[in-house]
């Protein structure tokens, strides 16, 4: 089995090199293409890929290139976690939007928009490059905004299943609160890519009993810290919404909050200077500790799983995914792409049925569709005039004279990633 990253010397591949490595009778990788045109990061990853697996015992080869058709000739299955114009342009995307008092986040709000329009062309032309190379090959998406850009794949016809690490993590996080192992916790995950409420934890599977209830009764104040949200909110709503969920339901609060300190990306840059050091190290032989505040907690895991599925080592699975709605949101299109469990096997995502949605969350979820509709549109045809409607119909922008302003510094700062600008 043939496995490419295209990103591979992003700073947290090496969480997933571990779970290649922890996880190889489940996924028998035998080589592991690391793709990616920074060179002086892709060498510093790739030696330090090479020592985890030698030190795990994995018998799998790893491989360097800058060269993508290279990178995913006769590859399996292709994990792309790329970032179009670096941290560099997340710190963009993070801070001007604040400038019109609207949320600053890397796939929320504005930023997310030009994350989107950066990064979905570029998507584009790496599965085209696949599909030539090996028409049979799954995409795994980890790049952001998820939902937009697994969108954009699957109406390309690629074989393309969108991936977020945050279901696992709350899967893991509950697991540990109920003093159970992952396995037998089951999310009544729904949403859209960093929007999505868990409305049931289940014991034992899909119809097993719904112990949220008693989750938020006995561990509420933990559960809300994580989320920073209050607690009150949290047992009022009775159910766990994403911590992305903060930036629609305390918009104005976090807008002062990020408006007071260095943005995320400055502060990931300057990790990423740190790990890049340590993974130079000839004597690192795995993930440094460091690498757990760099975000993507059980990506590794979830990668694997999913893989394993696709590629039929792991057999049919369920897991929560981003694909097709194919009805199981009634009030969403067909086409449009959700985040939900799913089971999973070498024919793709077939979503699981959900409960029915408290119109609170099914508003939204509508809303934000609709928006996901008018960025991939602007993503994919251009012209102010597509991102203009796109951020008017964003329910944190709205106003005519806020979505003026957001385009026109949209455009302004990223214009050399834009062709049509």
């Amino acid at each position: 089995m043939k496995l490419a990253v295209v990103g591979g010397g992003s700073t947290y591949t090496p969480e997933l090199i571990d779970g290649f490595a922890r996880l190889r009778d489940t996924l028998p990788v035998e080589e592991l293409v690391l793709v990616d045109p920074a060179a002086d990061r892709l060498e510093l990853v790739g030696g330090l890929a090479r020592r985890i697996f030698a030190k795990q015992g994995h018998p799998g080869r790893i491989v360097t290139t800058p060269d993508v058709d290279a990178g995913v000739a006769d590859a399996d299955a292709v994990l792309l976690q790329l970032r179009v114009g670096g941290q560099a342009a997340r710190n963009q995307d993070e801070t001007w939007p604040l400038e019109c008092g609207c949320i600053g986040q890397e796939t929320t709000g504005a930023g997310g928009l030009a994350k989107a329009l950066r990064t979905v062309p570029v998507v584009l032309d790496i599965a085209e490059r696949v599909r030539r190379a090996n028409p049979d090959a799954w995409i795994i998406d980890f790049t952001n905004p998820v939902g937009i850009v697994t969108r954009a794949l699957l109406q390309a016809g690629h074989k393309a299943v969108g991936l977020c690490n945050v279901a696992i993590g709350f899967q893991r996080k509950f697991a540990a609160l109920l003093d159970v192992t992952p396995g037998e916790v089951h999310l009544d995950h729904v949403g859209l890519n960093h929007l999505t409420w868990e409305l049931g934890v289940r014991l034992g599977g899909p119809h097993g009993e719904n112990v949220l209830p008693k989750l938020l009764a006995e561990h509420g104040d933990t559960i809300a810290d994580d989320l920073h949200m209050p607690r009150a909110i949290v047992d009022r709503l009775g159910v766990v919404p994403s911590y992305y969920l903060r930036y629609f339901y305390a918009h104005d609060e976090v807008v002062r909050e990020l408006g007071s300190k260095p943005s995320r990306a400055a502060e990931v840059a300057a990790m990423e200077k740190e790990l890049l050091a340590m993974y130079g190290d000839p004597a690192l032989d795995e993930k440094p500790a460091l690498l757990a505040k760099r975000g993507g907690a059980f990506y590794s895991e979830a990668a694997v799983d999913l893989a394993s599925s696709l590629l039929g080592s792991g057999g049919s699975a369920v897991q929560v995914v981003n694909t097709y709605n194919k009805g199981t949101l009634p009030f969403l299109p067909d086409d449009a792409v959700i985040e939900v469990q799913a089971r999973v096997d070498g024919t793709g995502a077939t979503p699981l049925a959900v409960p029915e949605l408290d119109p609170l969350y099914a508003g939204l979820i509508s809303h934000v569709t609709a928006y996901e509709d008018l960025a991939l549109e602007a993503a994919l045809r251009g012209g102010r005039d597509r991102v203009f409607k796109a951020l008017l119909a964003h329910p944190l922008t709205g106003q005519f004279e806020y979505a003026e302003a957001l385009t026109d510094k949209l455009i302004s700062h990223n214009r050399e990633h834009l062709a049509w600008a």
